[in-house]
């Protein structure tokens, strides 16, 4: 069990040096995900009716991942 304990110590130590060195990377890449979840529902709305393109789009996954990578993305950057 210590040694599952390490590691995710060592791996939360790697991605707030990353973040407090990149502060505007997750941001971005909520941003990202907002736009690609807009182009796969314009995609969505150019084929024929009925055809649904998965779950990802039919639950809007991207959109709400989007969201909330932005906001942690915020507060982690704001806070380091």
């Amino acid at each position: 069990m210590k040694k599952l304990d390490a590691f995710f110590s060592k791996l939360l130590d790697r991605i707030s040096d990353y973040i407090a060195a990149h502060r505007g990377m997750p941001i971005l890449f909520a941003v990202l995900l907002v736009v690609l979840n807009y182009v796969l529902r314009v995609i969505q709305v150019a084929l024929p009716p009925g055809t649904q393109l998965g779950f990802v789009v039919s639950t809007d996954l991207l959109l709400h991942l989007g969201v909330l990578i932005g906001l942690l993305g915020v507060l982690l950057g704001d806070a380091l």
